[in-house]
């Protein structure tokens, strides 16, 4: 199969490689423009155009899919698919006609649930048990089109965004190769899928990571593991800012302040919950690298009944 390949982050990088693996011809890959990062906001390519070139596949980063003149490349190209993993734009219908067999995503979510951006970190935080990837044709609407394939990956206990998005990325990696047979040899049956059953995964946002200790400690244990590795868990403790990286749940009875600490020992600390508790076992101080906890008690002080968040940052001014 002639394949066109679009995406962008880490993702996208296991499916790029399987499809090339496989012996099809990629004509080209089309990612998003790099980006600057860090202080010194040196202009980093994404991890998508770093694998093309290192398959010697030609890159192409339009600040915008929509202009004429990338329609008029793709007709040149002639790609009898185009394969789509979080590319980060959207596909204008100009597009959407050209290949031979459709646009075929490959979304990292059981269909239609969890349609969006951010489905991997949605099934976390929402306590979902598996989830998964699912293969479809691309049409105008978000994540709408008609299912091709699917996969079940279970949701480990101890489940972290990141951990669960380097699976789902093989598993599409996998699925995407099995789709593209079937479209080959035509054989690939298309599934409607029940828009009365979607549910929407929201982009994520840096201040969603402020935790509110009023919620249980079991939602906040799950959104410590959702929103790793961006855009993490974080809290105020003396004032500063810092991540929270891993925690516990402890049964505890009602009664306590939400946000108050419970028991300082020399490993750990607890956290009061809307129900119930959260042992912290690591963490990461402003400007300081990741941390057990033990390591951050060595050189920082913390008393039974002192108050985590904002509460704490405005009494110190």
């Amino acid at each position: 199969m002639k394949v066109v390949y679009m995406g962008t982050p880490a993702f996208a990088v296991a499916p790029l490689t399987a499809i090339a693996d496989a012996g099809h011809e990629i004509a080209a890959c089309f990612t998003q423009p790099d980006k600057p990062k860090g202080r010194g906001k040196n202009l980093l390519p994404p991890a998508v155009k770093v694998k093309a070139q290192e398959l010697q596949i030609p890159v192409y980063q339009p600040a915008r899919l929509k202009k004429e003149e990338n329609t008029e490349l793709l007709q040149r190209l002639q790609p009898d698919v185009i394969v789509v993993a979080a590319y980060g734009q959207i596909l204008p219908e100009s597009i959407l006609q050209i290949p031979k067999y459709g646009c075929i995503n490959i979304h990292a979510s059981l269909l239609p649930k969890y349609r969006g951006a951010a489905p991997i970190e949605w099934a976390i935080i929402n306590g979902e048990t598996e989830t998964g990837v699912t293969t479809m044709y691309m049409d105008k609407g978000l994540d709408t089109g008609d299912m091709i394939e699917k996969v079940i990956v279970p949701i480990d206990s101890r489940e972290t965004g990141e951990t669960l998005h380097d699976k789902l990325s093989a598993a599409g990696a996998a699925l995407i190769l099995s789709t593209l047979d079937q479209l080959e040899k035509q054989t690939a049956v298309r599934t409607p899928q029940e828009d009365a059953l979607s549910s929407y995964a929201s982009m994520l946002k840096k201040e969603m990571g402020e935790l509110d200790f009023t919620m249980s400690a079991a939602e906040l244990d799950r959104r410590i593991r959702g929103l790793q590795p961006w855009p993490c868990a974080y809290t105020f403790i003396h004032g500063k800012n810092v991540k929270i990286y891993d925690a516990a749940v402890q049964i505890q009875d009602a009664g306590a302040v939400p946000g108050e600490i419970l028991c300082v020992t020399k490993k750990t600390f607890t956290v009061a919950c809307g129900k119930d508790a959260l042992v912290i076992k690591k963490l990461q101080p402003e400007g300081k690298k990741l941390m057990d906890t033990a390591a951050f008690l060595a050189g920082n002080r913390l008393m039974a009944g002192e108050k985590l968040g904002r509460e704490k940052q405005t009494e110190n001014g």
